[in-house]
């Protein structure tokens, strides 16, 4: 995955956003930490499998990584507000977590992020939402293809008032 061209092609989308809506001079970070736990939100309930008590099956396979990967614009979007970018070191996670313990995880780290800002709570947060990518059977370049058809249609959707 070439973070780099993700971080670039996210930085362009967040100042086109930033532009149009008047909010250069704003601290986001708050916004898009809440934005990120309502896509992770999406995410989880596009899998389905925390609902016990019905037999409904899972979103496609297409579906879930188009909300996977609406949580991570938001990841990059909060990284390049803190100044961090694809020369941050992230870390190779083997938790053996299932998709519960994996998801709470997740949640955990955003919730701990948003207090502290830090940059090892940056990349315990990104390591493991690339973790849950890899636990949801997505490739480095599945999900960078996904990110890249995303970051053209918010574009479009900017354009068109979205």
């Amino acid at each position: 995955m070439n973070l780099t061209k993700l971080f670039d092609l996210q930085a362009e989308l967040d100042f086109e956003i930033e532009n149009k809506h008047d909010l250069i001079s704003e601290d986001l970070v708050d916004k898009k930490v809440l934005a990120l736990l309502v896509e992770v939100g999406e995410l989880v309930n596009e899998i389905r499998f925390f609902k016990y008590w019905s037999i409904k099956p899972p979103s496609s396979r297409e579906t879930i990584l188009e909300e996977y990967v609406d949580g991570f614009h938001f990841i990059l979007s909060l990284g390049l507000d803190l100044g961090f970018d694809s020369s941050i070191n992230l870390f190779t996670i083997n938790s053996g977590n299932d998709f519960t313990q994996q998801f709470i995880v997740v949640y955990n780290i955003i919730l701990q992020f948003s207090k502290t800002r830090a940059t090892e709570d940056y990349k315990a947060l990104f390591s493991n939402y690339l973790l849950l990518g890899e636990m949801l059977g997505y490739s480095d370049k599945e999900i960078e293809e996904a990110y890249l058809l995303k970051n053209k249609l918010n574009h479009e959707r900017q354009e068109q008032g979205y």
